[in-house]
């Protein structure tokens, strides 16, 4: 079945084929209609699940977590402040090895109060242990929050994940997007049964005062299960792809194989980027982009396998980290350190600003002209 579907509304029926128990729910433009459309789901029947309704963002993620370490599949929805909110339990969700799945639909930070497109909300979390990916599209939207909890609950991984929608582009855009049939998706994620959960009648402690003998060792595992988790995550994609016929990976290259010149895109960004490098080949100009779909773990090693062909680089980010540069940027710039390409770091897109495909163009005219550039602002008004 083909339903035409806003970002929200893909990210609902995507945690409801999932099969969620708990739904914890507080709003926040612009991803109130996702927990909206759960609870409709919910009242009328369609969905067995708890709908828990939350004082605040911190609250919600508080729900989640004290759901899911009983045992239930948990799923929650935010933006921007939110976000940032529920800063202190994203730790602890992380940490207690919680795999809660959350739709995150970027939006800008204040001040200047906005609640337009920017990618640094989500970004802001990378550090906290959450894995951590950006959509393209409505399809991947709904095919990532099914995924990600095939992977998260995959007993390597045991963590929690963050499913990132830019805010209007996707959130409130309407697009095509398939819907599978439901019990192929109840086979292809069956249902959470976690091996430690809390019990009564198997009494054990979770969460508890940690010394420096063993916090040591809870961060070693943390690690070493996002390093598992690349794999985990090229498995379920691949068998994603053989049971849907839609195959996703840490990356997506795109034009690549012969290409000089190569832009390191993500989110909805990617997908003007290829209609870009369509209209740039046209030219004549042998130009690929590579989409990173995971910032957390991130797949440094499929990055310098494409980019390592290239003889210019350019990485666009819809995110700034202020003292600094671009956050992707320094990402793909650690895992080709030592080679000998240029290197450019764009910025655009802040606050929901448009990224047009004639930009996308001026960023492969910039690189053609200068040698290299860590901190190039597209657009911005002098």
């Amino acid at each position: 079945m083909k339903k035409v579907l806003t970002g929200n509304f893909a990210s609902a029926y995507g945690a409801a084929a999932a099969r969620v128990n708990v739904i914890a729910a507080y709003p926040i433009t612009p991803q109130t209609t996702i927990v909206e459309i759960l609870s409709e789901i919910v009242a009328d029947g369609l969905l067995d699940a708890d709908f828990i309704n939350v004082e605040s963002e911190h609250s919600a993620l508080a729900a989640c977590i004290g759901a899911q370490a009983a045992g239930a599949r948990t799923f929650t929805a935010t933006s921007a402040q939110g976000l940032a909110l529920m800063h202190e339990l994203i730790h602890w969700a992380a940490r207690g090895r919680l795999p809660i799945v959350m739709a995150n639909v970027n939006r800008a930070m204040a001040p200047g109060w906005s609640i337009w497109a920017d990618d640094t909300d989500g970004i802001a979390q990378r550090d906290t242990g959450w894995m951590q990916m950006f959509c393209e599209n409505n399809q991947e939207v709904f095919d990532t929050i099914l995924m990600a909890y095939k992977i998260g609950e995959h007993d390597d991984v045991l963590l929690p994940t963050l499913v990132n929608l830019d805010a209007f582009f996707l959130s409130h855009t309407s697009q095509v997007v398939d819907m599978y049939d439901q019990e192929t998706i109840d086979k292809f994620l069956p249902p959470y049964n976690p091996k430690i959960k809390l019990d009564v009648d198997v009494p054990r402690a979770f969460g508890g005062l940690t010394s420096p003998d063993y916090y040591y060792e809870f961060s070693y595992k943390m690690q070493m299960s996002h390093q598992k988790a690349k794999e985990i995550i090229r498995e379920v994609g691949k068998e994603f792809g053989q049971v849907f016929g839609r195959e996703y990976g840490l990356t997506e290259a795109y034009r690549c194989d012969d290409a000089e010149i190569i832009l390191v895109d993500y989110g909805t960004i990617a997908g003007t980027a290829k209609d870009a490098v369509d209209r740039m080949r046209d030219k004549g100009i042998r130009v690929g982009s590579l989409k990173i779909r995971y910032l957390r773990p991130f797949p440094e090693e499929a990055v310098n396998e494409c980019l390592n062909r290239a003889k210019k680089i350019g990485v666009i980010d819809r995110a700034i980290s202020y003292g600094h540069e671009g956050p992707f940027f320094s990402e793909v710039k650690a895992s080709m350190y030592g080679k000998q390409i240029p290197l450019y770091g764009f910025i655009a897109g802040l606050g929901g600003r448009d990224v047009s495909i004639m930009d996308i163009e001026s960023m492969v005219n910039y690189m053609d002209k200068n040698e290299s550039g860590n901190l190039i602002w597209i657009g911005v008004k002098k």
